[in-house]
């Protein structure tokens, strides 16, 4: 860079440069062009002016404020959702205020049959129902509108069926033994014990099978 180059003075000056909202560009160097870049909230070539979503809540010939705009407001003159001079995306002017749309209350339900509806400011979430439900209000298995196959509603809420408790048994071969799980049950065959079609038969212990062959089997009177 030549020795001869000036060096960019600061907008505002030196003591207070871009009105004390900014920093300059090469800090009064030969690094930057002297011009502003202002904090948030603020514009200009001084950042003296309020972008949209801030106000002006003080200016004079040496300082100027700029203050957030309610979170309803897109534009405003003011602090609250009463001196907003357009609305945000997500709130409605209504009776000199913007106030917040409940999407979940709209006709048309904007989640899908397994989620619940949040309303949140501005805006909305859609949350997925208990794994217990069909359908649901809200967060839990007490907003289930129906319960999945294997829970029953009990004290308002989706609760898991002890099939295995049911007067009508669940295991019907002889010796079976029944294991409830999370909606639904097991039929197992106890230790020692082998599956057939129609019952849990016990198993010989090895060794005490009783064979043709075995010669631990006493021969009989014709074999004399």
């Amino acid at each position: 860079m030549s020795g001869t180059e000036l060096v960019r003075e600061c907008q505002g000056g030196s003591e207070r440069p871009c009105s004390g909202n900014g920093h300059c560009s090469g800090d009064g160097s030969r690094q930057g062009d002297g011009s502003c870049q202002c904090h948030l909230g603020y514009r200009g070539a001084l950042c003296t002016d309020c972008v949209d979503g801030y106000f002006s809540s003080l200016r004079n010939e040496t300082h100027s404020v700029c203050t957030a705009c309610d979170e309803s407001c897109k534009a405003c003159t003011g602090p609250t959702n009463r001196d907003c001079s357009q609305c945000e995306v997500g709130w409605v002017e209504e009776d000199g205020a913007c106030v917040d749309v409940d999407e979940c209350a709209a006709d048309v339900f904007p989640c899908s049959d397994q989620q619940y509806c949040e309303n949140t400011s501005g805006s909305f979430q859609c949350e997925e129902c208990d794994s217990t439900c069909v359908g649901c209000t809200g967060k839990g298995p007490g907003h289930c509108k129906e319960c999945v196959p294997g829970y029953s509603k009990e004290s308002g809420q989706c609760t898991d069926i002890d099939e295995c408790s049911l007067a009508e048994k669940a295991c019907t071969r002889t010796n079976e033994n029944c294991y409830n799980t999370p909606g639904s049950y097991v039929c197992v065959c106890p230790e020692g014990f082998e599956e057939t079609e129609d019952a849990c038969v016990q198993m010989q212990p090895a060794g005490d099978e009783v064979t043709e062959g075995n010669p631990t089997q006493p021969p009989s009177r014709e074999d004399l």
